[in-house]
């Protein structure tokens, strides 16, 4: 997943917050439990000592210009997806004048915004009880740009737009028929939409 030219500065992890340094101790051991603990993730290196096998995957990066009293700045903007490809997945940007440290800004950031989500066999085709799909259907939106998500059997593959696609499959979800509405040429609302899509899993209740 990585190829961006720049090497990551390796240093000691003094933890800042209060599940830093639970982490950093011990107490708390899984992603889950440091994100059922309630307490805000607000440091990257919290998933990486959770999550040692998380991958990341530039989604997006874009050259924003704004005009100031000196002349024209420049800046990059990167949209980075992060996951394990087992249920956790985070989405983030980050703007620097240099694009490598704005992917490495994207990449905390989505590291700081990960969330678990749900899996399931929710598809009539199939009730293998294994978790392949989305549970039950699910929609996200984030500017024009809706995304639909339908249990599917398995076997089935992931039925999406590109840039869904690498956002399911970085989340876990191995089957689905996806459906998008909307100005889906916008890599991040795609995304964004995708993403909340799937955090609708935890969020909704089955009666």
């Amino acid at each position: 997943m990585r190829d961006r030219g720049f090497e990551e500065e390796r240093v000691e992890w003094a933890p800042q917050t209060r599940l830093g340094k639970l982490v950093k101790e011990g107490q708390v051991t899984t992603i889950s439990e440091a994100i059922e603990s309630g307490l805000p993730i607000r440091e990257p290196q919290i998933v990486d000592a959770l999550i040692p096998d998380i991958r990341d995957e530039v989604l997006d990066i874009n050259m924003v210009q704004r005009m100031t009293d000196s002349g024209r700045r420049v800046k990059f903007r990167a949209a980075v997806i992060v996951g394990n490809g087992d249920g956790f997945i985070g989405l983030g940007e980050g703007k620097d004048v240099q694009v490598g440290i704005a992917i490495r800004k994207a990449i905390d950031n989505a590291k700081m915004n990960i969330v678990g989500i749900k899996r399931g066999c929710g598809s009539w085709e199939c009730g293998c009880g294994l978790g392949h799909t989305v549970p039950f259907e699910v929609t996200g939106s984030a500017g024009s740009v809706e995304v639909e998500l339908k249990p599917a059997p398995r076997g089935l593959g992931l039925a999406s737009g590109g840039t869904a696609k690498k956002v399911l499959e970085i989340a876990g979800i191995k089957d689905v028929w996806a459906r998008a509405n909307g100005e889906t040429r916008t890599t991040i609302n795609f995304a964004k939409a995708t993403f909340n899509a799937l955090i609708k899993t935890t969020t909704m209740k089955v009666k």
